[in-house]
């Protein structure tokens, strides 16, 4: 079974960690926290933006980017607005992980010049007073494109229309 992981490094923003937090609950994505975050898990705001979706996911905590990739193995690709290739240029493999970096700075540079190859980019219009889209629906993005590649797994695809018009 393919499955799918989410990679957020120095998270800043509890609310946006909350929201990709409740994107992975939905979609059954793991979520891989690597610290310093700017915030504890147990944040108010954190837990509001996940609602009461926080028994369904499966997070992962690391101290450092070392500790992460020491116990983790799969394809790994770097979201970046600096990338070349497209999120949608790529096949992705089971055992994907999609890397995000912090709010204000993005992946480190080093890990983008390391793995070249792997690293993608959301379009958006040429405009560099609109630099980056917000982060959780940058992972949104990526993790409803990896999805779609697969087929939606386990996804219910089909849904019921209340009221009078029926199913459509």
């Amino acid at each position: 079974m393919a499955n799918l992981n989410i990679v957020l490094l120095e998270p800043q923003i509890p609310q946006n960690t909350g929201n990709i937090a409740r994107t992975c609950a939905a979609t059954g994505a793991a979520l891989h926290l690597i610290e310093p975050m700017a915030f504890k898990i147990d944040n108010a705001k954190l837990k509001r933006a996940g609602l009461d979706y926080w028994h369904l996911l499966n997070i992962k905590k690391y101290d450092c980017l070392e500790d992460f990739f020491q116990n983790n193995q799969g394809a790994f690709f770097y979201f970046s607005t600096k990338a070349v290739k497209t999120h949608c240029d790529v096949s992705y493999p089971e055992k994907t992980y999609l890397f995000f970096g912090k709010e204000t700075a993005g992946l480190p540079q080093e890990l983008l010049l390391q793995n070249p190859d792997n690293c993608l980019r959301i379009p958006m219009l040429g405009n560099s007073q609109a630099r980056s889209l917000n982060l959780s629906n940058s992972v949104a993005v990526g993790v409803y494109e990896v999805l779609r590649q697969w087929g939606f797994p386990n996804l219910a695809q089909n849904g019921t229309w209340p009221g009078q018009f029926g199913n459509l």
